[in-house]
Formats: C-alpha cells, structure tokens, sequence
C-alpha cells in the first residue's frame, strides 16, 4: 500500500472530554476509542461541593515549575477549578513520596485522615500500596497513574497513548537533525525495556525520527529511577560528549536534560510539560499530558456516582486509556524559534493521521515525511514495510537475542494496546542503549 498525502499547516484541534456520573451530559464531551475504557456522559455536578475533598500524592514537589508532578497537579487543579471545587481548601497534597510501599501508606492513612473522597496517585510503584488501602477503605475512591491494578468498585488505573506524542516529538528532533547534518539523537530514559511504558515510548520517538531522517541513530541513556535530576543531567551530558548528539529527547521527570542540551548548544525534547520556558534556545517540543482530561472526569464521577463502591462501574471499567484523538496527549506547541523548517507542517500532518484513525505508530505501515519549508506543507507516503526490532527482547530480567526479529509484518494491523501498555519489551531497529 502507499498513500501520498500532501498537509498544509492547519491550527490545533480542540479536544475535550465529558466526565462520567449518569444524567444530563457535561459542558465538555468526546468520545472513547475502541477497547478502551473511558466514562459514559456525567450529570451535573452537586449544587454544594464544598465538603469534597481531593487527595493526591506526589513523587516531587508540588511547586515544581516543570515536569511530571508539576503536570498531574497543574491538571487536578485546573479540574477541580472546573467542577467548582477550590484547590486552597478542598485539594489535600503529601508530596515528595517516594515509590517505598510503608511511605505511600503513611500518604494515604493521612489523606484519610483528612476526609478525602478521592486519593490519586501519579507514580508507578505507588500502585501495591493503593491496591491494599482500597480495600481497607471501601469508602474511599482509589485512582493510580501508570498502573495496571484495579477492582470492582472503589479502584481504577489510567494511561494514554503517550507513545503517539513522542512520535511527533521524534519528528522534530529527526528534522533538527538533518537540518544539522548530524544523524546522532540521544534520549535520556528513566527506564527502557524493563517497562513497557518506556520501551513503547523510547520506540515511538525512533521511529518519528526515522520517518524523517532514516540514516538516524538514537542513542539511549538509562538511568533506572524515574525522577533524579543529578542523573538527569549526567545522563544528558554524557550523551553529547560520548556520541556528539545533536538533540536530546527524555523520559523522566525534570527539564534537566532540556538545560543540559541548552548549555551545549544543542536541542531538545521534553517530556510531561512544555519545557520551552526552561530552555528557550534549545528546546524544540515535549510530548504532554493533558491530565485535567482525566481528572475532570474522575473527581465529576467521584461526586456523582452515589458511593465509593459504584466509582469503577461508571467510570466504564477500572483502566482508563485515550490518546491523542482525545485530547489526552500531544505534542507541546513547536518552539519556532529553533525548529527546523517545515516542522510544523509535518508534524500537523502525522497528527492528522493518527487522530483520524487511518495510521498509527507500531503498525507495518511506515511514514516516509518530506517537507517544503517554503511552502509550509508536508509530504507523508505510506509504505508497507515490517515493523522491525533491533533483535533483542528482555526475559526473566536478561536481555537475549529474539527468534524473530519481525514484531508486525509489513501491511499488518497496529501492534495491540495490551502489549504497548504492558507487554512491549524490545526497542526497534535503530535504537542503541549504553
């Protein structure tokens, strides 16, 4: 199959999401994507809200000025904003909790202990403790970020295709680089094969810049904990002076990799929240959350659904997942003082393929991305071709040579959400850690 689309610049779409209860819909709506599990429309919210209570716990600060629990917070209160509810007085906060299971208990017994109705947890190893405490205070919503427990009725996860988002971010780091003349991207990753959240994401932003710069090596620096911005920044820098990387992509926490790149005159891509303020000159674009999307639904369901116990049921299931379609996720607005030309166009152009539905990332269906700076457009062709790894897989904690390096053949359907959420555990060709 090849397709040849030609995109003009278009402005972004605006995307919204309906929160879930039961009656009268929302002011905001949007759908649900197939085989996912979002909220049905939402009544209005309670006249009087001024008794609920939101709890949150934080891996980092909640005065973070960039990143990931500067994000999740910045999305809960704009939520809560939303619903009528005040952050000053109804929004409960244990911050800097590490992933350490007696901490998270502690930050939830203290959240109960203050009259919370909802406790949110944004980091991944909070999720045993959650799972516990659920049961021991049925009265109490439990919602856990990244995670892939829940229950029946007082106890949910919720994801989203961020892997969609980085796919964007790569093809502007793939475009700065050709615009360079250097093929050398590096990505700072907090993890990368032992969890499919990363892998998934380290590949999406591969292939974004292969799609533009195939002769382009990504170049993986892992530092194995999900937030130290020492390491962060040791990671960043090592990744220029050993491979003379010319933008440096990231997951983990803090803009220090975004300051790192900035400080050698080199570029970058962010993760969690727009990090243009950070580093002006270097910063291209991050792949974002909009997590008041969630947030908004679940707090609306919390105070709407009649009790703790029937939260699971009209949220549509205990595992929230959207993506770009939804609003959930995207790419930053492109920092135009530093972005190759014609960026934009191209960018626009991938969006407008996967929010359509027509394309999506890990499928045997590659994108060829050339752009026309002058012209402001982009050219995507759509060639069959298989979805290759670089031959390795991670097993019992080893990384070992694969049977069969094919993942998906070329022409095949897109690789399920299942494996993307939680069973992806290889990096495709092109990427190289250490």
């Amino acid at each position: 199959m090849k397709k040849l689309l030609a995109f003009v610049m278009a402005a972004a779409m605006t995307l919204s999401l309906a929160a879930c209860g039961g009656g009268s819909s929302s002011s905001a709506g949007t759908s649900t994507p197939a085989g996912t599990s979002s909220a049905p429309a939402a009544s209005s919210t309670p006249a009087d809200t001024a008794d609920f209570k939101v709890g949150a716990i934080y891996i980092n600060g909640q005065n973070d000025t960039a990143g990931y629990t500067f994000q999740h917070h910045s999305g809960i209160t704009k939520a809560m904003e939303n619903l009528g509810l005040d952050p000053a007085s109804q929004l409960l906060i244990v911050d800097n909790v590490a992933e350490d299971y007696t901490a998270v208990s502690n930050a939830i017994d203290t959240l109960a202990g203050q009259g919370a109705n909802i406790i949110f947890g944004i980091s991944f190893g909070y999720i045993d403790a959650m799972n516990d405490k659920a049961e021991e205070y049925p009265e109490i919503i439990f919602s856990h970020a990244t995670g892939y427990m829940g229950n029946d009725t007082n106890f949910n996860n919720y994801f989203g295709r961020i892997y969609q988002a980085r796919y964007l971010t790569g093809v502007a780091a793939g475009l700065k680089s050709l615009e360079m003349g250097n093929n050398s991207i590096g990505y700072v990753a907090a993890y990368n094969r032992e969890y499919a959240e990363t892998c998934s994401g380290i590949n999406a932003f591969a292939l974004g810049v292969q799609a533009v710069n195939p002769d382009a090596v990504v170049h993986v620096n892992k530092i194995s904990t999900w937030g130290d911005e020492n390491l962060e920044r040791q990671a960043a820098q090592a990744l220029i002076d050993t491979y003379d990387c010319c933008v440096i992509g990231q997951h983990c926490d803090s803009a220090q990799p975004q300051l790192v790149a900035a400080e050698n005159n080199v570029f970058g891509c962010g993760y969690n929240s727009d990090m243009t303020e950070q580093a002006p000159n270097a910063h291209l674009t991050a792949a974002i959350w909009h997590w008041d999307v969630y947030y908004q639904a679940a707090i609306e369901t919390a105070m709407t659904c009649g009790g703790a116990e029937n939260f699971v049921t009209e949220m549509g299931g205990n595992a929230y997942y959207a993506g770009l379609s939804e609003g959930f996720v995207d790419a930053s607005t492109l920092n135009e003082l530093v972005a190759a030309p014609g960026t934009a166009a191209a960018m626009e152009a991938v969006r407008e393929l996967i929010d359509s539905g027509e394309w999506d990332v890990f499928s045997g269906v590659k994108l060829n991305i050339t752009v026309d700076a002058e012209a402001g457009t982009a050219a995507v062709e759509q060639v069959d071709a298989p979805l290759m790894s670089d031959g390795y897989e991670l097993k019992d904690g080893e990384v070992v040579e694969m049977a069969n390096p094919e993942i998906v053949p070329a022409g095949g359907a897109s690789v399920t959400d299942d494996v993307i959420k939680s069973g992806m555990n290889y990096n495709v060709a092109g990427v190289m850690e250490g």
